[in-house]
């Protein structure tokens, strides 16, 4: 692609581009619904590509339990809308399913001695933990090389909580990142476009302590019961001395929760999350922790010395 046309095509894009990759419809809100609306309401283009349609999920809704995976085997279908009334919510525009919506099945999990999430003993040869690894990046090079992010967000090694699809998702962003910036590889997927910042998504353990001190203090001992604020938790909570950025949406965690309730199927408003804002208060929703896996933390005069902006030192 000549150099004039490839100049006027990123002339034409919003001067800050946000990507985001996740496994199921849901797992954006939860972990990233504050930073994608900050960022929508501050003009920058936000792309969200979800792996799966999150069709092994349990239904938490009784009329709706019909399109369970074990019976009508429809919940997929329902999530997409589901996912589109979250993303309403929050203002994001464009938002695709990797490879379109049903290439890849969410795979289901299971848990191993200790409460983490593993794949499960069968596994469909269609879901995304059998997908290659290169097809499955190639159809992410193809997105990073149109939009152009600056700022990637995905999940960390174990993905979070250990769900296999989670691992996958990191994986294919990963890999997709660095393909997506050699200037030799498959030039017909676009030309090609270097991330400068990639964070992983990060649960900061002294927010969790303290957020678990206070259900138990108001009397709540049944939400995520068997974490003691005092003693180990799951690996998916991140030391503090490893996050690297905050983003502080109070401004945003209105649309965050709504986004969360539009995930009807998936999170309820007795479940552990709406029992986190009843009882804490809606702040521990609106804070958002990342730690920078690839380019550098911009200086920042925050208390604990971390970036609020994940665009901050990119010109």
């Amino acid at each position: 692609m000549p150099a004039r046309i490839l100049t006027l095509m990123t002339a034409a894009l919003p001067g800050r581009r946000l990507l985001l990759v996740h496994a199921h419809p849901d797992d954006e809100t939860i972990g990233n619904g504050v930073t994608m609306a900050r960022y929508v309401a501050e003009g920058a283009h936000v792309t969200l590509v979800t792996c799966t349609l999150g069709e092994e999920g349990e239904v938490l809704v009784d009329s709706l339990a019909h399109l369970a995976s074990d019976r009508d085997d429809a919940l997929g279908q329902h999530r997409i809308g589901e996912l589109e009334a979250a993303m309403k919510e929050l203002g994001v525009t464009d938002h695709r399913f990797l490879g379109g919506a049903g290439r890849w099945r969410d795979t289901g999990m299971a848990t191993d001695d200790s409460g983490f999430a593993i794949a499960p003993p069968t596994v469909r040869d269609d879901t995304f933990w059998r997908a290659d690894l290169t097809e499955a990046s190639n159809e992410l090079v193809s997105v990073i090389r149109e939009v152009r992010p600056q700022v990637l967000l995905t999940y960390d090694e174990r993905g979070g909580y250990g769900h296999p699809d989670h691992v996958q998702a990191h994986r294919v962003a990963m890999y997709a990142a660095a393909l997506a910036a050699a200037p030799s590889y498959r030039l017909d997927l676009g030309e090609p476009w270097e991330i400068a910042k990639i964070y992983w998504n990060s649960m900061s353990e002294e927010r969790m302590r303290e957020g678990l001190r206070r259900l138990r203090a108001s009397g709540d001992t049944t939400t995520f019961e068997g974490m003691d604020p005092e003693g180990p938790l799951p690996p998916f909570v991140t030391p503090d001395e490893l996050i690297t950025a905050e983003i502080d949406g109070v401004d945003q965690v209105v649309a965050k929760l709504a986004a969360m309730a539009a995930h009807a199927t998936q999170i309820t408003l007795d479940g552990p999350f709406f029992a986190l804002s009843n009882n804490v208060g809606n702040q521990v929703w609106s804070m958002e922790f990342y730690r920078i896996v690839k380019g550098q933390p911009a200086p920042s005069d925050n208390a604990g010395g971390r970036e609020t902006d994940l665009f901050a030192g990119l010109t």
